[in-house]
């Protein structure tokens, strides 16, 4: 019974480290309800790690948020995609709480947000109150939970940061409950021949590797022959308790015989080195399989500061004759593990698949500029774009050019110029650089038209084009109809659509007036809250103005009357 009680102590010992670190029991909950995680701190997302924690709404909108402490509102920020509508509060004890994808503020917030709209007559603002100038207390309604910004469903997006670093820190290290019995699931497991010569099961390249589970609960891999330096990756997800989605671990430990190789957590990270997350999956196979691996060894141009301990950076150096048991623990926020052993033995065999070297005419040297004329448009990579060297490959045309594809990340920006001087004048107004999906379609990437040459800069390798957009956007009412007395409504709202090069900007008037309307672009809605009390007639005139990326507008008219 000792030997069982020090185990499960040992697996949870790194949380309760963690947790001396951080106040208990000083923040409250952000929601009135049981706290059900959509998303854990650190999980992997699209060229970041995700900064908070994701609480369900159970499915609705308009559920209060409270300030988790007393404080002073130190940021409100208004955007179309993001956190959407989100506050930030600084509290006496140096942390700062974020809540974001939020319907709407508290009234008093409503009213110095709405009161900046109509100064700056934009929906996108962002405001730094002076400190103290909006106090909130403990408990206080600041908010209600939304759907607004880059959410796919209704929740509340929370942090806790500090507020000198402005460092995010996992949420659940502050006492936070949320009920959780469920170990980790692995889903696979990869081995990676590293050095030159090195070799897996007779593969040069990397491989996929069977495990089973034992009786135990824990998972043993069917022995692995291999020589020369490896190393291991995994994907693996968590679930809590009454949620089903598939949400980030906490940690991961890997060792070689019982010595700790790598181990890494998040406890915290800075927004400076998220990106390099490219640099923690295997991103190759994460463009292919829409799979996240996590790699167990840190390579050099993996600048991320989560691992907490390091040897040989988590590489595995396999020697003719020698045996090596590397054992791997995945570990969730409550303390919950699975286990997984990979027995190995030092063994070089004849290679059944050779390593795939991916030659090709042209070569990146990372550290170094590199410039590339394909013709139709020339493509500049500044310094350390890319995390490593590979070759790339490249394909001229007339019209349009292959630039790689996007199973390379690249970590900064790259400028791609097109000469559009074939086009005549008109033409070249309604033209914009596209990148093009695997199906060929277009999606506008921000085109900045000077010099003579047509120019954006990305991130995203693949193909690109010039494309014309010669359709102006659509506009049509959604609530109401033209004529109509709207004396009963809370708001009226408006659709609008583009279906090439995007929507860029909108504005409406009322009686000559300029007026807030709330974008939504996940719905393509457009809305105007009569709360706004910006209607003083009985007859009125709507006027809103679309324009699309390359400048084709569309202007609709509409009267309503109200009382």
């Amino acid at each position: 019974m000792r030997h069982t009680i020090f185990l499960v102590l040992f697996a949870i010992a790194p949380l309760l480290y963690a947790q001396e670190n951080y106040p208990q029991d000083i923040f409250q909950s952000p929601l009135e309800i049981p706290l059900v995680l959509a998303g854990t701190f650190g999980e992997l997302r699209s060229n970041h790690f995700h900064s908070g924690i994701d609480i369900k709404t159970q499915q609705r909108e308009g559920l209060r948020v409270l300030s988790i402490a007393d404080g002073t509102i130190t940021r409100i920020k208004v955007s179309h995609w993001g956190y959407g509508k989100a506050l930030y509060i600084a509290h006496p004890n140096g942390y700062t709480s974020v809540y974001g994808h939020l319907q709407k503020f508290s009234p008093e917030i409503e009213a110095y947000v709405k009161k900046a709209q109509y100064a700056k007559q934009s929906y996108e603002v962002e405001l730094f109150p002076d400190y103290g100038e909006i106090k909130v207390s403990k408990g206080e309604t600041i908010a209600f939970s939304g759907n607004t910004g880059g959410s796919a469903g209704p929740h509340l997006h929370f942090e806790i940061r500090s507020s000198v670093s402005e460092k995010p820190t996992n949420p659940l290290l502050y006492g936070y409950e949320v009920r959780d019995a469920t170990d980790p699931t692995l889903v696979s497991l990869y081995g990676y021949p590293l050095s030159d010569g090195a070799q897996i099961n007779k593969s040069g390249e990397k491989i996929q590797l069977n495990y089973s589970r034992q009786a135990d609960g824990s998972f043993l891999a069917e022995k692995v022959t291999a020589i020369g330096t490896i190393g291991f990756g995994i994907n693996t997800f968590d679930r809590q308790d009454m949620a089903a989605n598939k949400n980030g671990v906490y940690a991961v430990k890997q060792t070689v015989n019982g010595r700790v190789y790598s181990e890494f957590d998040f406890e915290t990270f800075s927004f400076g080195e998220t990106r390099y997350i490219n640099t923690l999956i295997d991103y190759a196979h994460f463009y292919k399989h829409r799979q996240r691996v996590q790699k167990l060894f840190k390579e050099p141009f993996n600048h991320l500061g989560i691992y907490k301990t390091l040897y040989n950076n988590g590489e595995i150096d396999i020697e003719e004759g020698l045996s090596y048991n590397v054992e791997l623990t995945i570990s969730d926020i409550a303390g919950n593990t699975t286990k997984l052993v990979i027995p190995v033995e030092g063994k070089r065999e004849p290679l059944k698949i050779p390593k795939d070297e991916g030659k090709t005419e042209n070569f990146i040297l990372a550290d170094k500029p590199n410039n590339f004329d394909l013709g139709a448009a020339k493509v500049y990579f500044p310094a350390n774009t890319f995390y490593e060297d590979f070759y790339i490959r490249l394909e001229k045309g007339s019209d349009t050019v292959a630039i790689h594809d996007n199973s390379v990340a690249a970590h900064r920006n790259f400028t791609i110029s097109f000469d559009p001087t074939k086009y005549n004048e008109e033409e070249r107004k309604q033209l914009f650089i596209a990148h093009l999906d695997e199906d060929y379609r277009p999606s506008h990437s921000k085109t900045y038209k000077r010099d003579g040459a047509f120019t954006t800069r990305t991130r995203t390798l693949g193909t690109y084009t010039l494309v014309r957009d010669s359709v102006a956007p659509e506009i049509r009412p959604k609530n109401f109809k033209e004529k109509q007395w709207l004396s009963n409504y809370n708001y009226l709202s408006m659709v609008i659509t583009d279906d090439l090069s995007g929507i860029d900007t909108y504005s409406a008037t009322l009686n000559g007036e300029w007026i807030l309307m709330e974008y939504e672009p996940k719905t393509n809605t457009l809305t105007y809250d009569f709360d706004d009390e910006r209607v003083k007639a009985t007859e009125n005139e709507l006027k809103l103005t679309v324009t699309d990326n390359v400048g084709n507008s569309t202007t609709y008219t509409t009267t309503f009357f109200r009382n």
